[in-house]
Order: C-alpha cells, then structure tokens, then sequence
C-alpha cells in the first residue's frame, strides 16, 4: 500500500475572465490529487489526513472512496475546509489564495501506527506550512524513514502561506535525510534557491525535477548525467493536479517495477527511469487537456 498523507481542500476554479468570473468548487489539494490519481492508477492506496464534517470535507471523502482510496486514517473535525481560489493564466498555469484560519486539515493528529503493508508515504504542499498539522506531518516522515519506508517529498511551494521563507527553506533542508524521493518543479527550484546535487547530497535516492512544456529529468545518487523525457503535446486546459499526477504515477510505475525502495530506486537503469518518467509524462498531459485537477484512469494510459 501507498499512503498519501496531507491536507484536501476545495478549489475554486473560475469559469471565464474577470474578477468576478463564476467560481466553480472542485476537490483538490496536492496530496489529495495524489491519493486519487494512485487510486484510479489502480494502486492500493490510502489517505492520511483531518478532513471537515461539512458539506465540502463529505464531497471530499467521498472523491477518494470513489477513487478507491482507503480512507481508514482521514482523521474528522467540525471546523471548515479549507477553500483555495485558483487565477488561471493565459496558458493555463494557476496560481491560488488561501482561506485556510481555523480549517479542519491544520488540527491533524500524528497516527500511532500506519497499516502494515504500508510500502511508501507521499507528502507535500500546505500540509509541511500549516502548524499545528504541520509537525505532525513532519513527525510522520521522519518516523516512517526511520522505519525504512519510502518516502517522497513534493514541496510544492505555495508562497502566500509562508510567512518566514529563510525559515521554511531550513526546515526543508532538514527534511532532506529523511526523503527517498524528492520531485521539485522547476519554479520551485528556484524559488528553494538550491540545486539537485545539493539536495542529492543530503540525502534523497532521487530527484525528479519537472519543467513543465520541456518535460522533466530524474538525478540518482551518483548516477551521472540523469535521464530526461520530453513532455507530451496537448491542448491545454489548464494545468491543476499535474504535477501531482505525476507524483502518482511516479510511485505507481516504481512500485511496478519493483523500485519502492531508496536503495532500489537509486540502483534503477537509465531506460527503467526513462519509462517511468514517460509515463508520468503522459499522465501528466491528460490531467492537463482537463479543466480542475482530474487525473486519469489506467486504461487511459495503455497504450
């Protein structure tokens, strides 16, 4: 099993121009795309977070258990779901406000225990900001690589909810010995300020940076030079839940070709990675030629 641990949210996404363009609420938050674009891959996967009792937090559960999501860990709270309201670019990229005070992902609890088959756990975006849940996330991902589970990390920076960044990029440095799997976008990267031989060097197995139109490349620890892949042409729709699709199809590929481990993923050849990148690709590229985060199903990636 595969666990996604981090928070959900509502988007809302406008429908036109303007200011006060309809807004339309879609599920979404980075580890829940996650955990339902695993699920529809048809990885076993499970969700780990606090989710709302209201009308959003039952949309929200009932998403990840028509995706097949385990949902035994989402943890529930009275308090409102947090609402990001999405700007779309002229290509489709999307940037987002926050009303996230007082929300009920923010008050998650650090679990006793995952479940026992649990291969790897997936973290990221608001849910490594947000105290208090924040270290609570934070105390899962060391607990469970101190237990040897794989891990991947997806900052996935969301500038607006940082109030300190130099203290932020400290906390993301430490973070880095504990992460078997690192996926950065390139805006990320430089917004970090590091570089993939630096953050190899403190720790990860593996670093995959995307680069949006320009595809995307993996670095393993002293693997020279990388592989990369092209991106997939598509019209684009708008670019919500890509970059967490291809986080799913990462550990769903890994996990196919035996390669859920940070010893495993490290020693992978260079034409497993190049398949496992290209599938994320054209995964990717589906979520894309979609409006909201919607990721796709296998069947849509058979060739």
């Amino acid at each position: 099993m595969i666990v996604v641990a981090g928070e959900s949210l509502i988007d809302l996404v406008p429908q036109g121009t303007g200011a006060l363009a309809p807004l339309s609420p879609r599920p979404g938050g980075g580890p829940y795309n996650t955990a339902v674009a695993l699920g529809r891959l048809g990885s076993g996967v499970a969700f780990c977070s606090r989710v709302s009792t209201d009308g959003f937090g039952e949309a929200l559960v009932g998403g990840l258990r028509a995706a097949g999501v385990d949902t035994s860990l989402v943890q529930r709270g009275p308090e409102p779901t947090t609402l990001a309201v999405a700007t779309l670019g002229a290509d489709g990229s999307a940037g987002y406000g926050f009303y996230a005070q007082g929300s009920a992902d923010r008050l998650f609890a650090l679990p006793a225990a995952l479940p026992p088959d649990a291969r790897a756990v997936a973290f990221g975006t608001c849910s490594l900001v947000l105290e208090p849940g924040a270290s609570a996330y934070e105390a899962l991902l060391r607990r469970e690589a101190q237990r040897g589970t794989f891990t991947l990390l997806d900052p996935n920076i969301r500038p607006g909810l940082i109030p300190d960044a130099d203290a932020y990029r400290a906390r993301f440095h430490s973070w880095l010995p504990h992460v078997s799997l690192l996926k950065v976008s390139q805006e990320d990267a430089r917004w970090l300020g590091g570089s993939v031989e630096e953050w190899l060097a403190a720790g990860p197995a593996a670093v995959v940076l995307t680069r949006g139109a320009a595809g995307m490349t993996v670095r393993t620890r002293g693997g020279g030079a990388g592989v990369s892949v092209p991106a997939e042409a598509v019209d684009v729709a708008d670019t919500i839940g890509a970059g967490d699709t291809v986080n799913a199809a990462l550990l769903h590929r890994l996990r196919a070709h035996g390669a859920l481990s940070a010893r495993a993923s490290a020693a992978l050849p260079a034409d497993a990675w190049a398949d496992i990148l290209a599938f994320a690709a054209r995964a990717a590229a589906i979520t894309c030629s979609r409006p909201g985060a919607d990721p796709p199903c296998a069947a849509e990636l058979e060739p």
